[in-house]
């Protein structure tokens, strides 16, 4: 059962959400900048994966769980904030200076560290699980089934969130051979540095609710 009105609400809902910047936006804009094509379309598959993983979970009823114990929501929610700061505190210490994949860069790590980054700061992050489990249902039709129509709908923002991606990715990756300059290199990694440590810092002061 397909409410018409209802899915259109949620489509809008959820690209408004979808193209408001944050951490995997970063993410997926660092990856193209400086590692192509390749690495952001890995990037953006593990955040993508990251939020499936999050509403089959609210589908068999591990969201309810999380929101119910503080303790599952604090042991997730802080592995998630550490693991964003640990990511930040790198860039801002050690920025590079030259892009990976460059001549004379000595980086040997690939296209699947990005998809590893986007998956892992998108499964570590509690507030997704929260997300889905308060949002989703205010667009599941009276009649239908809540599990498999919540996670009907997560699959459409994830489908979503990879158009988005992509629509970002064929607009850097042209800028990435602009950007690979050494003082380019840096200050971008220091940006996207900053940019990890305040989500990290949001998500380590935030609340379930």
């Amino acid at each position: 059962m397909v409410d018409l009105p209802l899915l259109l609400a949620f489509l809008a809902a959820a690209s408004v959400l979808t193209i408001t910047p944050g951490v995997d936006t970063a993410m997926v804009l660092r990856a193209a900048t400086f590692h192509g094509r390749r690495a952001a379309v890995l990037a953006s598959i593990g955040i993508g994966l990251g939020c499936l993983f999050w509403g089959a979970g609210v589908s068999l009823g591990l969201g309810a769980v999380l929101r119910a114990s503080e303790l599952a929501y604090m042991i997730v929610k802080f592995a998630g904030a550490a693991y964003l700061l640990w990511l930040g505190v790198k860039l801002l210490r050690n920025p590079r200076s030259l892009a990976k994949g460059e001549p004379g860069s000595t980086a040997t790590s690939g296209g699947w560290d990005a998809f590893w980054r986007g998956f892992l700061t998108n499964l570590l992050n509690p507030k997704i699980g929260v997300f889905y489990i308060t949002f989703l249902p205010q667009f599941v039709p009276a009649g239908a089934g809540v599990a498999g129509y919540s996670f009907g709908l997560t699959c459409l923002h994830v489908v979503l969130s990879l158009a988005w991606f992509a629509a970002l990715i064929a607009a850097t990756v042209p800028l990435g051979r602009v950007l690979r300059g050494p003082k380019a290199v840096r200050t971008l990694d220091r940006l996207t540095g900053v940019v990890f440590v305040a989500f990290g810092l949001k998500l380590a002061t935030s609340s379930a609710h």
